[in-house]
């Protein structure tokens, strides 16, 4: 077994006692803070062919996942970028290009590759610079895209043939401000990308439409919220009646089966959210539990309340999604076609005990973001008034005792 970056967190003392291998050096996915390295939890068998992969990006969230199982897969990876988020994040283990996608990306020229793997495109534009180098000189194409591209979220179980969002005729999507891409048109313009995908290298492109994606480095809080507010026990407010479905996906799940669908050429469109078997907010939560001995109770409080409170799914209550009929699809879509292309998933243990390792790892100023729900979730002091203003209702419809 090795030091390996896929899993970036020491393995603790309470989930099973093993003993990490060492600190990883200055790997800086917090402002340059090193976090330290674990065992592997299994030897990674040797891929039967090895590959030339090009990865657009590969050292944000889900892009050093699929560089470390690639290499442990004994595939050969070259990754290209601005080299400025995290300079040499990757450094005597894989080819450093430089390019911007907005601009040069003449490193590229001359060069041939099994694969590419795109994981940074919001803008379609980005799909043709790349194109103008790799057309023609690559065997597949694998776009990270996302489930928001649907039109409509009204019905439950979709699969990739439903209907997709549109660009307003008005605007030009190759020609959008970067600046207002991902805050205005996130989801038309990846269907813009995925056409141009389908352009560009048409018979051998992967569309891949992640739901939400979880798990140790996500410092977006979406989902590492739960486990840390779980883990200081006392009474939660949870969202609902426990019996929404939620769909997401470890970074981890998601990046290994990237690399398996580049081994094994798959092509196609495909949802990758999980898990396998539909999951309810309740299970998810008491499974986060499962990996505490903080002792946390749950108060479930209706949408309707919550709402009336100004707290949101999604962006206050992680995961969760308030249901109503225009958005019953949200979290509730058929993966049926990734699943019979070989798409695993961990153990929801598993993913919330390494997302609670990793965030204890974490620097001051994000700890302080967390506790104050300035990203995701909601300040302890903001939880505990509402959970008092809810009360306060239950009392009042309660029939008078006499």
């Amino acid at each position: 077994m090795s030091t390996s970056r896929r899993t970036f967190l020491k393995v603790s003392a309470a989930a099973g006692g093993a003993v990490g291998l060492g600190a990883l050096p200055n790997i800086g996915f917090a402002k340059n803070a090193p976090l330290e390295g674990s065992l592997t939890p299994a030897p990674v068998e040797r891929a039967k062919a090895p590959l030339k992969i090009l990865i657009l990006g590969g050292t944000g969230f889900t892009g050093p996942e699929q560089v470390e199982y690639a290499t442990a897969r004994g595939h050969s990876v070259t990754l290209i970028n601005r080299n400025k988020t995290r300079p040499d994040f990757f450094k005597g283990r894989v080819e450093q290009l430089i390019g911007d996608f907005n601009g040069d990306m003449s490193a590229l020229k001359d060069r041939k590759f099994d694969v590419v793997i795109d994981n940074p495109t919001t803008h379609p534009a980005w799909v043709r610079n790349v194109a103008q180098y790799m057309k023609g000189n690559v065997g597949q194409y694998i776009f990270i895209s996302t489930i928001s591209v649907y039109r409509d979220n009204s019905h439950a179980w979709m699969d990739e043939d439903d209907k997709l969002a549109a660009m307003p005729e008005d605007v030009d999507p190759f020609t959008v401000p970067i600046a207002d891409a991902r805050r205005l048109y996130y989801g038309p313009l990846k269907v813009v990308s995925e056409k141009e995908v389908a352009r560009n290298y048409p018979g051998i492109h992967t569309i891949i439409r992640p739901g939400l994606i979880v798990g140790p480095l996500d410092e977006t809080d979406r989902f590492t919220y739960w486990p840390y507010r779980i883990d200081k026990g006392g009474e939660v407010l949870a969202p609902g009646t426990g019996n929404d479905i939620v769909q997401f996906i470890d970074s981890r799940d998601l990046a290994e089966w990237t690399i398996r669908c580049a081994e094994n050429k798959t092509f196609g469109i495909y949802n990758a959210t999980g898990p396998e078997k539909p999951l309810t907010m309740a299970e998810m939560l008491y499974g986060i539990k499962a990996v505490t001995t903080a002792g946390a109770q749950f108060t479930w409080v209706p949408a309707e309340f919550l709402t009336a409170q100004k707290i949101t799914g999604w962006r206050h209550m992680t995961v969760w999604v308030a249901p109503r009929a225009n958005n019953v699809g949200f979290s509730q879509r058929s993966i049926s076609r990734a699943l019979a292309k070989g798409l695993t998933f961990r153990p929801l243990a598993v993913t919330a005990k390494e997302t609670l390792d990793w965030n204890k790892t974490r620097p001051p100023e994000q700890l302080k973001a967390l506790a104050e729900g300035a990203v995701g979730g909601i300040s302890l002091t903001r939880e505990a008034e509402v959970l008092a203003a809810f009360k306060a209702t239950q009392n009042k419809s309660a029939p008078e005792q006499r």
